[in-house]
């Protein structure tokens, strides 16, 4: 099912958001780690870099995964809707950078973690209206808990892009095989 670039993008940038904590630590830990989150996946409006701003990004991962565990659309609605409440979501058009007319739901000079949340949240309800959540998985590598969102046309993505999963568990397949085989 094809998504718009707002609800693909919102939905790429909270994966990505969500896997900086995970099995191998936490990758979102420094202003510095900060800045090339922001740098991959740049945001419009008021950015201030602080502390303070950091430790409020942060904080939202653990909320934001919990879409990769709903149990079904009624309950990622609630969530849906808990957010957009909380983020005083407004949605008005905007047009700004390369980017034509498209829809934002939080005033550029809220808290940038208002804004992620925000935005996350109306590509979350883009699944829930679409009944989509299927589209996101927990990396199928057995030593992986990374999260994923398959927007291929056949939904059968099942490992993250984080670590290389997919290929390490087909090496490792692969290896299994041929020491059966010799023995």
């Amino acid at each position: 099912m094809p998504f718009s670039h707002d609800t693909e993008r919102a939905l790429a940038e909270t994966a990505a958001l969500v896997n900086t904590v995970g099995l191998d630590g936490d990758t979102l830990v420094t202003l510095a780690d900060f800045d090339d989150l922001l740098a991959r996946y740049p945001y419009s409006g008021a950015i201030r870099r602080t502390p303070q701003e950091l430790e409020s990004v942060r904080a939202l991962r653990p909320r934001l995964r919990k879409f990769w565990a709903v149990a079904d659309r009624d309950e990622a609605a609630v969530l849906v809707n808990q957010i957009l409440a909380e983020a005083d979501a407004r949605p008005y058009l905007a047009r700004h950078d390369e980017w034509d007319w498209h829809l934002h739901v939080t005033r550029p000079d809220a808290p940038l973690a208002d804004r992620i949340a925000a935005e996350a949240a109306m590509a979350f309800l883009d699944l829930v209206r679409a009944d989509e959540l299927g589209r996101l998985r927990i990396c199928a590598a057995a030593d992986c808990a990374d999260v994923l969102v398959d927007l291929s046309k056949n939904s059968s993505k099942r490992y993250c892009d984080t670590g290389n999963c997919g290929n390490r568990t087909n090496v490792a397949a692969y290896r299994a095989r041929k020491r059966l085989q010799s023995a």
